[in-house]
């Protein structure tokens, strides 16, 4: 692998990494994509993502078994279940700005279209797209490494397509050793990193550090990711475990996430496990028509404004003008009227063309006196506790 591989124009070294004949046998392929389809009815992901493309292309199932099913009611036809197939459309914007901090160290990642991105060799179900967030520190060699380098560590892994979620794992680690092997980059410099990973309705949101992404499900907030912050409990009794100390909310007394690539001044050698640790937390969603928008930021957002009123203000701004780019620069601005104290980044995505629907609140004789916002959060609270 050549260090510092720029993913701006199609990859040349794939060698056929996705033909169907680096695939695992299967016996029954169209079998495979009914039971997927059962397993996606149930709010169950497809056993392989490999099969998607089955999933997608519903009508050519059809065409070609005879087959009488529909994704959201598997049985005969009716006209009670004759409605199509929610297929998100990406749409993204982005914004960052240094903020009162000396130097941008953050970098970020949009592809709305992966197949149009990677070229034709790449054989794996339309649509799909990527996308993440990568918060540097001590120097921005580390999130540049990364960014430039993630997506090929993932299409490049041998679990991949057919298990993507153990493809994303080993691609993390992986690019994390790479970049300690880059002679020319500083391996001290650090970087938390976010990555949102779509095929079709399916998405897998990785995370390692304190970035964090937010779904807009009609209004109401629902994180996808969990901070990886020292004083976390779970995190907490891993690096304990692992003879790591926790010393005013910093992992050794020095870095502020449990979890992060780079930063090999603070890690063993490499197949050890460490205190500071690189494999991601995964977080996989079907995505459904309430799915409105995603929000991917660094910590510089998150450290002046809830998940919840991020998505309030990205509602309200694509509601008006329905442009995710301008919607991210205004979480931006707000973010810095707020006095954040680090580096910003936003990333908005889109998964309809048109703009969310105005919420309608069914009218009560009690006089309500609690805000759009709050009433949000609490179906947020009480959803979560079910």
């Amino acid at each position: 692998m050549t260090a510092g591989t720029d993913l701006s124009r199609p990859f040349t070294v794939l060698d056929g990494r996705f033909s169907n004949d680096n695939r695992p046998p299967i016996g029954d392929e169209n079998s495979e994509a009914l039971e997927s389809l059962k397993q996606m009815n149930i709010g169950k992901p497809p056993r392989h993502l490999s099969v998607i493309r089955h999933c997608i292309s519903s009508a050519q199932l059809v065409a070609e078994d005879e087959l009488e099913l529909n994704i959201e009611n598997i049985g005969p036809k009716s006209p009670a279940n004759e409605k199509s197939v929610f297929l998100p459309i990406f749409r993204s914007g982005s914004c960052s700005d240094k903020g009162p901090k000396q130097y941008m160290e953050d970098e970020h990642l949009c592809i709305d279209n992966l197949l149009e991105h990677l070229g034709e060799v790449a054989n794996f179900p339309s649509p799909g797209a990527f996308y993440g967030v990568f918060d540097g520190h001590g120097g921005s060699d580390a999130a540049s490494f990364i960014r430039k380098n993630i997506l090929k560590f993932i299409i490049e892994d041998s679990h991949f397509p057919t298990c993507v979620e153990k493809a994303i794992r080993s691609a993390f680690v992986n690019a994390d050793r790479a970049f300690a092997d880059t002679c020319y980059l500083d391996s001290s410099s650090g970087t938390t990193a976010l990555t949102a990973l779509i095929f079709g309705r399916i998405m897998l949101i990785a995370n390692v550090g304190d970035c964090r992404a937010v779904l807009g499900k009609r209004g109401r907030a629902i994180e996808l990711s969990r901070d990886h912050k020292p004083n976390c409990t779970s995190e907490r009794i891993r690096i304990e475990n692992l003879g790591g100390i926790i010393y005013d909310g910093y992992l050794n007394g020095q870095l502020s996430v449990a979890r992060a690539l780079g930063d090999w001044h603070m890690k063993d050698p490499k197949g050890s496990a460490c205190p500071l640790s690189a494999e991601p937390e995964l977080q996989e969603t079907i995505l459904t028509e309430e799915d409105e928008f995603l929000i991917i930021g660094c910590d510089g957002l998150w450290d002046v404004m809830s998940s919840q009123g991020a998505v309030t203000i990205a509602r309200k701004e694509l509601m008006l003008h329905n442009d995710p780019e301008r919607c991210s620069r205004e979480l931006v601005r707000e973010a810095l009227r707020r006095n954040t104290c680090d580096n910003l980044t936003v990333i908005i995505v889109c998964f309809s063309p048109d703009p969310p629907p105005r919420i309608e609140i069914a009218k009560s004789r009690v006089p309500r006196s609690i805000s759009a916002e709050s009433l949000n959060f609490l179906k947020g609270v009480l959803n979560s506790n079910v």
